[in-house]
């Protein structure tokens, strides 16, 4: 965003319009009492800026940005597109989004619109329209925030027009009705078509859909999201005048399956997310870290900015758990020492009535004498010191793969076992986490040159392009570890004949090794596996087999369907680098004799000498961060300084230039 000083943002969505204009003036005394310096305008205010159809009322929405000017506060303004008014609805109907059963939803709620709804569209970029030529050169604006949470409550629509907006989308993908086929493999239950006008939305089936139906319709629905994104960010460039570095972004949501953000970053001029760890996970700082990095990465390394958190509670959990002192403090230093140039909230003032009401503020229903608001005036202090952080970036020597792709094929019916996808990347993250080792996410297609360690978990989806990316890996001298669930299909969802891993291709020949079988746990038991790298593991077993006579079996399963056969390889050739296969998913100490071993390989040395679960560590500019997610005392080493952190504590210390190296793109 753009910034004439050297600080962290702080502040959250401002809702003006649920309140008496005689409060403005002190929520703006409150403001700078706790250091906010930017606020998110007009998110959910349709209704008021445009109560009937091209009737505006902007005089609110003025009064409130001169107020912002006026006590030094700066605006990031929405388009105010993500909740369309009753109207809307009324008068159009067919706007209303249909849901997989052939239900048309209601309104009432928010996002209550059909992505590629002809009437929400002419209305949503009628209104954007209209506030990028009020409001592009005002003085107070510091950025530009497009729709709201892009898919989170309605993703696909699967009425009328988005059928018809379908079908265009695949015509443009496979040309012709034969190649479709082809793709969609329609021999099978002979759902062969004859022309596109038969091809219809994958709404509720007798039985399990195509699967690459399923997946076209996935990927069509993400676009058509992105392309109400790219409209209106248009219109807003088409006013911006001599005000055209003026970011405009929108927000994601961490790790959201429904909506490809790799499609989407190199549209937003500056990444930005909203994200609530949830207080009753003792595991959640490892989710919230690894979102962290993904934004960072999206951003191709660049600071990105924490648009929404939690200042305690949220109001959509069961229970909905507050956050305990230190919390709040430790996600927002986390967000920061992961590229984060803002830390901004949902919301300034806690609604009254809503169904957000029960949701935390930065000021809460009890006023500013409370926990909440002390912790928010501290947090706004300590943040304000934190400048010298502004633009720096973030080093990292490994690399995780992450697809979105693979995510949503391998969750689909059908597969050989319900796989969390998910979670199955974050037990291989949460093992360098432990390590103090930060992690970038690319791209399985990507060049990771640069890295030193590449990390690609259940890449179920595998193109040519991504096996050649992953297969160049060992062969530029660096380490590969491929896992479980890995190069089974190609983007068609099609089986990679002959062994699995790709193939008969780069991938599986850097291996050394071919899956031959799967073998799911049928009751979720342990496995023991023997050898140099000897533990335990569950879930997932497979019969592998070695093709390569320097292919080093360095544990094997013991038990189970897979008795006897490898369950971790790794094939180190002359010259080049070493090619890890893992077919199991390890125990947590498992987990750590294997990351030490990839570190070893690729010449990583960890900040943390040994694992350490809850502890994190990252370096960013000349500071690094230590904190601790957990309730307990813990005495942690790093870099040569031993501290005592409390429970939920955080502390940064100053670090060597040389700490500061790579990151994507050097």
């Amino acid at each position: 965003m753009t910034d004439p000083s050297p600080r962290v943002m702080y502040g959250g969505d401002y809702n003006p319009e649920q309140w008496p204009a005689a409060i403005w003036d002190e929520d703006v005394r409150l403001m700078k009492l706790a250091r906010v310096s930017t606020v998110t305008l007009a998110v959910f205010a349709w209704a008021q800026l445009e109560p009937e159809p091209g009737r505006y009322d902007f005089a609110w929405l003025d009064d409130v940005l001169d107020r912002m000017h006026r006590g030094g506060i700066r605006v990031i303004l929405a388009t105010a597109t993500a909740s369309p008014p009753a109207w809307l609805a009324h008068r159009y109907p067919e706007s209303l989004p249909v849901s997989i059963d052939g239900v048309r939803l209601a309104f009432g709620s928010r996002q209550q619109f059909s992505p590629s709804s002809a009437a929400y569209r002419h209305h949503a970029m009628r209104l954007v329209t209209e506030l990028a030529a009020r409001y592009a050169q005002h003085p107070s604006l510091v950025g530009w925030h497009v729709g709201n949470e892009y898919g989170n409550h309605v993703t696909r629509s699967y009425d009328p027009e988005s059928a018809e907006a379908f079908r265009g989308w695949l015509q443009d993908r496979y040309g012709s009705i034969e190649s479709l086929n082809a793709a969609w493999g329609t021999t099978f239950w002979s759902q062969t078509y004859q022309s596109f006008a038969e091809v219809g939305v994958p709404s509720a089936a007798p039985m399990i859909r195509n699967p690459t139906q399923v997946l076209d319709f996935d990927r069509f629905s993400s676009d058509a999201l992105l392309d109400l994104y790219r409209a209106e960010a248009e219109i807003i460039r088409s006013y911006a005048g001599d005000r055209a570095d003026t970011p405009i972004t929108t927000n994601f949501m961490g790790f959201f399956k429904d909506v490809d953000y790799w499609s989407w970053a190199p549209h937003v001029d500056v990444v930005s997310d909203d994200l609530y760890p949830d207080p009753a996970d003792p595991r959640s700082h490892v989710l919230s870290a690894a979102a962290r990095d993904l934004m960072r990465s999206l951003g191709g390394g660049r600071p990105w900015l924490l648009m929404e958190q939690a200042t305690s509670a949220v109001n959509w959990r069961p229970p909905n758990v507050p956050l305990a002192d230190g919390r709040h403090r430790l996600n927002s230093l986390q967000a920061v020492a992961r590229g984060a140039d803002a830390v901004l909230h949902f919301q300034w003032r806690q609604s009254a009535a809503g169904a957000e009401k029960f949701h935390s503020a930065m000021l809460p229903h009890a006023g500013e004498d409370t926990r909440v608001h002390r912790g928010v005036r501290a947090l706004g202090a300590e943040l304000s010191e934190l400048g010298d952080l502004v633009g720096e970036g973030v080093s990292s020597n490994v690399a995780l793969c992450f697809d979105w792709d693979s995510w949503r094929a391998i969750e689909q019916d059908g597969t050989p076992v319900r796989v969390d996808y998910l979670d199955t990347v974050l037990r291989f993250y949460e093992g360098f986490l432990r390590r103090g080792v930060t992690v970038d996410f690319i791209h399985p297609e990507a060049d990771s040159t640069g890295y030193s360690l590449v990390v690609a978990p259940a890449t179920h989806v595998l193109s040519d392009d991504a096996a050649r990316a992953l297969a160049e890996v060992p062969g530029r001298g660096d380490t590969l570890v491929v896992t479980y669930l890995s190069g089974v299909v190609d983007e068609r969802l099609h089986i990679h004949l002959g062994g699995y891993l790709g193939g008969d291709g780069p991938l599986r020949s850097a291996l050394g090794v071919r899956v031959e079988e799967f073998a799911p746990a049928a009751d979720g038991s342990p496995f023991t596996l023997t050898g140099d790298l000897a533990g335990r593991s569950d879930f997932w077993q497979e019969l592998i087999r070695t093709e390569d006579p320097r292919v080093e079996v360095v544990a094997s399963f013991a038990d189970g369907f897979a008795d006897g056969s490898p369950a971790v390889t790794v094939n180190r050739r002359s010259g080049q680098g070493a090619a890890w296969y893992v077919g199991t998913r390890p125990s947590t100490a498992l987990m750590d004799d294997l990351v030490a071993a990839w570190l070893d390989d690729a010449g990583i040395e960890a900040p943390l000498a040994e694992s350490i679960a809850g502890v994190e560590t990252v370096v960013r500019g000349g500071r690094r961060l230590i904190a601790n997610h957990t309730p307990d005392v813990v005495t942690v080493v790093v870099s040569g300084h031993r501290i005592d952190l409390p429970g939920y504590g955080a502390e940064w210390i100053c670090v060597a230039p040389e700490d500061q190296t790579h990151t994507i793109g050097s």
